[in-house]
């Protein structure tokens, strides 16, 4: 009589951790928007109870926190030994690219009251960049506040454009410009022939020439800021 085979054991889960759970969530986020995110499809996607998570995060809400420290820790901290001007420019073509990674993030970035470390060392690093490079208090205050809503504000705009890259910009602005009548309109559609459609012209470009602006003027009014 042959020998039963003996019975299969299923191969065990990656221990969870917190790490795993917030990765998770931020996929799901990154895929279909922050909504997307729940207990139990975090539990779903990771092959464990819903119970389970709550050994690693307390409720939602702390998961949502965890997601913003995590965007966080992906941009790129100013280097301490960096002039202050080169530090904070890095650190900001760094922050939107991490911005226009995770769409969903700039909605929730500052409306978490429970900051985590990373968050927490990006700021103090932000800032301590800002001091060493001669800023007073109140002027890297007002520094932070002034880069962070020109970063926000573009990435937000840049997300909500009809295009994505330059061959679509290119379709988009022929459309534009078949339902312009001729000789009306002259100077918008200069700026669509003579820039927008011009070779090798990409939207992101604006980013860097927008930033460059505020740091000469935060340059300039440095020592009197404050």
């Amino acid at each position: 009589m042959p020998s039963e085979k003996p019975a299969r054991r299923e191969r065990p889960h990656a221990p969870l951790t917190l790490d795993a759970i917030l990765g998770t969530a931020v996929d799901l986020a990154d895929g279909a928007g922050v909504n997307a995110v729940s207990m139990r499809k975090i539990a779903d996607h990771l092959g464990v109870e819903a119970m389970s998570l709550y050994h690693h995060v307390a409720n939602k809400s702390a998961i949502l926190d965890g997601m913003v420290d995590t965007i966080f820790g992906e941009i790129d901290l100013p280097v301490r030994e960096d002039e202050w001007r080169k530090a904070i420019r890095d650190r900001t073509i760094s922050a939107r690219a991490v911005l226009v990674r995770h769409p969903w993030a700039i909605g929730l970035m500052d409306s978490r009251g429970n900051p985590g470390p990373a968050t927490l060392r990006h700021h103090d690093a932000v800032i301590g960049i800002l001091r060493r490079g001669g800023f007073s208090i109140a002027g890297a205050a007002h520094a932070f506040s002034v880069i962070d809503s020109y970063l926000y504000g573009f990435v937000l705009q840049e997300l909500n454009l009809p295009f994505e890259g330059p061959d679509d910009l290119e379709d988009v602005a022929e459309t534009i410009l078949d339902q312009i009548p001729a000789g009306e309109f002259p100077y918008l559609t200069e700026m669509i022939v003579d820039h927008a459609m011009k070779p090798g012209y990409d939207y992101a470009d604006e980013f860097e020439f927008g930033l460059d602006l505020i740091l000469d003027g935060l340059d300039r009014l440095r020592s009197d800021v404050g």
